[in-house]
């Protein structure tokens, strides 16, 4: 295993990690299931369950720790995988840690499980009902973890930072409302056509609004989708700190590391106008 704290797992060797977990969570993987992402690894277990494994670098893990999918297990109503088991090990030689858990196995493909979402998932109404209904249960939940949206611990300072150095001072950044939020909803992780919320090792306190607007912002490639989002969390959305979130959301793309060839690319700087007006009329 590379040392450094820079390894991207997709072209990574993980033999050793592999064989670490079956010896310390006594399965068998199975070999053939391998998902890899840049910083997780996943696999289909001999008990019908499902591990994930991710490589953290030090300077990544806060004082709260990174156990998030298990510390998820106590939230209720939500259309997640029950949390089994876990184990962690500090890399030798690398200012890095291992992360594994284990879970129940969901079957259900994501519905787009890398890139940009371009053509329409066409889901259901339950499909729409059961997120809807997760969600709302996960923002009445009480905890003291605090979101890592990308591994990074979300502050308002950090919030406010990303607006003003994409939109400048034409919109006032404080933050009014947190609530707990996955912080990581992206169309990877959730499934159809049955609704699973997947990943969960981000989840804690971020501002209202977070999760809509993420999941809005993946969808703007799709006007029609984009807007059955709005639709579906108008509440989170059109409240101030959900607009900020959108905000925050559409900085990400349009600012200076915009990708000329991405296909959200217009859709943000449209929508980004929108919202910098409709918080400068809320003043």
């Amino acid at each position: 295993m590379r040392s450094g704290n820079v390894v991207d797992l997709r072209v990574e060797s993980v033999e050793q990690a592999l064989d670490l977990v079956e010896h310390g969570l006594r399965v068998r993987l199975d070999r053939g299931s391998v998902v890899r992402k840049r910083r997780s690894v996943g696999a289909a277990t001999d008990r019908g369950t499902w591990v994930r494994i991710e490589r953290r670098a030090l300077e990544r893990i806060d004082g709260q720790g990174w156990n998030g999918v298990e510390s998820a297990a106590v939230l209720t109503g939500i259309a997640k995988p029950e949390w089994f088991a876990g184990m962690s090990w500090r890399e030798t030689g690398a200012d890095a840690m291992w992360r594994v858990d284990e879970t129940e196995l969901v079957t259900e493909a994501p519905v787009k499980p890398g890139g940009r979402l371009v053509v329409d998932p066409d889901l259901s109404r339950a499909w729409w009902a059961t997120l809807n209904t997760s969600l709302d249960a996960l923002a009445a939940q009480e905890t003291t973890r605090v979101a890592t949206p990308d591994t990074v611990t979300i502050t308002a300072g950090k919030v406010a930072r990303a607006i003003r150095e994409t939109f400048g001072d034409r919109v006032d950044p404080a933050l009014d409302e947190w609530v707990p939020a996955h912080a990581d909803l992206n169309w990877a992780n959730l499934t159809g056509p049955r609704c699973w919320l997947l990943d969960w090792e981000d989840w804690g306190l971020a501002p209202r609004g977070l999760d809509a607007a993420t999941l809005w912002g993946n969808s703007l490639a799709l006007p029609a989708l984009a807007e059955r989002v709005r639709a579906e969390r108008r509440a989170d959305l059109e409240s101030r700190s959900g607009r900020l979130m959108a905000l925050f959301v559409c900085a990400k793309v349009v600012g200076r590391h915009a990708d000329p060839a991405d296909p959200l690319l217009e859709p943000a700087r449209r929508e980004s106008a929108k919202l910098v007006e409709a918080l400068q009329t809320a003043r």
